[in-house]
């Protein structure tokens, strides 16, 4: 895996012009408008960077784009990979540690997630405090690279109390509403039953999705600060549960997309 992670860095730094500062990886539904940011963009496809997966989720584009935004050098995943696709833990962070080699000091990460908090509503967004990890393996499960961080790494803080910080001070300036929260991190990819949202609410879940956690598990192995911020997509109430459909995740999602842009472009002017 070291050498494959050093093969796609070799690659895709024979093809950009400057050294990318912030790592941004955009979940379901979001995308279009944070590309519209991006200055002088330079766009690489997933399927010709060599031991990089391509994403089977079609709301999900497969492409890497490099470019400026706030007078910042950054590197955007427009979709990411996920564990139900069949991938590998390894092979779905590999993108991360290619961001790690490429000079990535933070990483920035949007999700679509369920909303388990009855005070909440759908369209609304959170930031993430703290997460639940019940995937069922682990990227840093196996042998241990000290070229990227210990064997046993520090957790105390997964998501960077100081962009929290800088994160709910600019939503309150821009007046958009920001819960602060847990993500529950699940297999997928069948959405859940009653019961299994009665359980995440009792553990002390206020969302649930199926992505995030492995990214940053390991941007943390790397010393990579965080932030993430999910679009809460569908209310997970399991006294009146409707089905779901995947069409209306992304459309919630979508409607919400200009305000998680807002919130990102703003940190990222912020960062150094």
């Amino acid at each position: 895996m070291l050498e494959q992670i050093k093969e796609s860095t070799e690659f895709l730094t024979k093809r950009i012009k400057h050294k990318p500062q912030i790592g941004v990886i955009l979940g379901t539904g979001l995308g279009n408008l944070f590309i519209d940011e991006i200055k002088k963009p330079i766009a690489i496809n997933y399927n010709v960077i060599p031991n990089f997966p391509v994403t089977t989720v079609a709301s999900h584009k497969g492409q890497l784009i490099f470019g400026e935004v706030g007078g910042k050098q950054v590197m955007v995943m427009r979709g990411r990979f996920h564990y139900y696709e069949g991938y590998s833990m390894q092979q779905i962070t590999l993108p991360i540690r290619v961001m790690k080699l490429l000079g990535i000091e933070y990483l920035l990460v949007s999700n679509a997630a369920g909303n388990l908090n009855l005070k909440w509503r759908k369209g609304e967004l959170m930031l993430l405090d703290d997460h639940i990890n019940l995937q069922p393996d682990s990227p840093l499960r196996g042998e241990n690279s000290e070229l990227f961080g210990p064997r046993f790494p520090d957790m105390s803080e997964p998501y960077s109390k100081k962009l929290n910080t800088r994160m709910m001070k600019l939503a309150d300036k821009l007046k958009i509403k920001l819960h602060r929260g847990v993500y529950a991190a699940v297999q997928g990819p069948s959405m859940e039953t009653r019961a299994e949202y009665r359980y995440l609410r009792l553990i002390g879940a206020d969302a649930v999705g199926m992505s995030t956690v492995p990214e940053v598990l390991v941007a943390n192995h790397m010393g990579i600060s965080c932030c993430a911020v999910s679009v809460l997509t569908n209310d997970c109430d399991p006294d009146n549960l409707p089905p779901v459909e995947l069409q209306d995740i992304v459309d919630t999602a979508s409607a919400s997309e200009k305000k998680m842009v807002s919130l990102f472009t703003g940190l990222i002017e912020q960062l150094k």
